[in-house]
C-alpha cells in the first residue's frame, strides 16, 4: 500500500478518535497532571506519568467512539459534526464497535498495571466511570444541563491518578482539585456548546448554552473564578512556594478576559475554537505553575 493510500485509510480513524484535535486530548490530561503533582507523594514517577497519559488517551478515544455511535442521526443535522466518519460512512458501525472494545480493553489493562500496587481502588473507579461515559452522549436528549454529566466524567481524571499515586481518596487537596476540574469543564464545554446552539434548538436537544440563555457568560465567568479559587485552596493544602500565587492570579485575570472577549465577538464560532484552545494553554500554564511551586517548596 502506498503511503498516500495508507494515510487516506487512517484519516477517518484519526477523526473518529479525535486525534486530529489534540486540544481536546490535552485538556483531558491536564487535570490528571494537576492531581499527580498535588498528591502527597508528588512528584510522580516517569512510569506513572506516561501510563496515566496513555490511559487518558485510550479512554478518551473510547468516549469519542461511544459519542459518535449514539449521535449518528443527530450529527448529520449539525454543521460542525455533519462530516464525522460514522455519518458519512467512511467507517462502518461494526468496525467502530470493534475499535471501541479494543480501547476499553486497553484502558482496563493500563489501569490494572499502574504502579504503586493500588489496582483495586483504580479498577473500582474505572468501573464506576464506565456507565457515565456510556450515558453521557444521551444526556442532551433528557437533561437540560448535559455539561454537568460531562464534568462529572472529567472529574475522574483527578480521582484515578490520585488513587494510583496514593491508594486512597482522602484530603482537602483532592476534593478541591476535583471540584475545580468539574467547574472548569462545565465552563469550557458550555462555551463549546454555543457553537451548536442554533442547530441544537432546531433538533430539540439540550445544552447548558441553551438552558442558561442570557446568563451563559456570567455562569462561565463564575465557573472559572471558582476553578481558580479551588485550585488555590488545593495548592495551599498541598504545600507550594510563594512564587505560585502571582501566577495563579495572572491566570485568573486572563480567564476572565477570555470570557469578556468571547462575549463581545460577533464571529463566535471562530472565537469559541480560540477560547477552547486558550483554555488548554491556561490549564497547562497552571500545571507548570504548580510544578514550579512544588519543586521550590520541596527544595526549601
Amino acid at each position: 500500500m502506498h503511503l498516500h493510500s495508507f494515510l487516506n485509510y487512517l484519516n477517518p480513524w484519526i477523526q473518529l478518535f479525535r486525534w486530529n484535535k489534540p486540544t481536546g486530548r490535552l485538556i483531558l490530561l491536564i487535570p490528571a497532571a494537576w492531581s499527580l503533582w498535588l498528591s502527597p507523594s508528588s512528584p510522580p514517577s516517569i512510569k506513572m506519568f506516561i501510563m496515566i497519559i496513555l490511559g487518558g488517551i485510550s479512554i478518551s478515544a473510547a468516549g469519542c467512539i461511544i459519542n459518535d455511535l449514539w449521535d449518528q442521526n443527530i450529527d448529520r443535522k449539525v454543521a460542525r459534526t455533519s462530516k464525522r466518519p460514522l455519518v458519512i460512512k467512511s467507517i462502518s458501525q461494526k468496525n467502530a464497535i470493534i475499535s471501541l472494545i479494543f480501547f476499553l480493553i486497553l484502558s482496563l489493562l493500563i489501569a490494572s498495571n499502574l504502579p504503586n500496587g493500588n489496582q483495586n481502588l483504580i479498577l473500582k473507579l474505572s468501573f464506576i466511570l464506565l456507565p457515565f461515559i456510556v450515558l453521557y452522549p444521551t444526556a442532551k436528549r433528557w437533561f437540560q444541563y448535559p455539561q454537568i454529566l460531562l464534568s462529572f466524567c472529567w472529574g475522574f481524571c483527578v480521582l484515578i491518578p490520585w488513587a494510583a499515586q496514593e491508594g486512597d481518596l482522602k484530603g482537602v487537596s483532592l476534593f478541591t482539585c476535583w471540584l475545580a476540574t468539574c467547574l472548569w469543564t462545565f465552563g469550557f464545554d458550555t462555551v463549546y456548546a454555543i457553537a451548536d446552539r442554533e442547530d441544537d434548538k432546531k433538533i430539540g436537544i439540550n445544552s447548558s448554552a441553551i438552558s442558561l440563555k442570557t446568563n451563559t457568560f456570567k455562569v462561565v465567568s463564575v465557573s472559572y473564578s471558582l476553578t481558580i479559587l479551588l485550585m488555590g485552596i488545593s495548592c495551599y493544602f498541598s504545600g507550594i512556594s510563594i512564587i505560585f500565587w502571582p501566577l495563579l492570579i495572572l491566570i485568573f485575570f486572563i480567564m476572565q478576559y477570555e470570557v469578556r472577549v468571547l462575549e463581545k465577538k460577533l464571529n463566535k464560532v471562530k472565537q469559541i475554537s480560540i477560547h477552547f484552545r486558550n483554555q488548554s494553554l491556561l490549564g497547562t500554564l497552571l500545571l507548570l505553575s504548580i510544578i514550579l511551586g512544588k519543586i521550590l517548596y520541596i527544595n526549601l
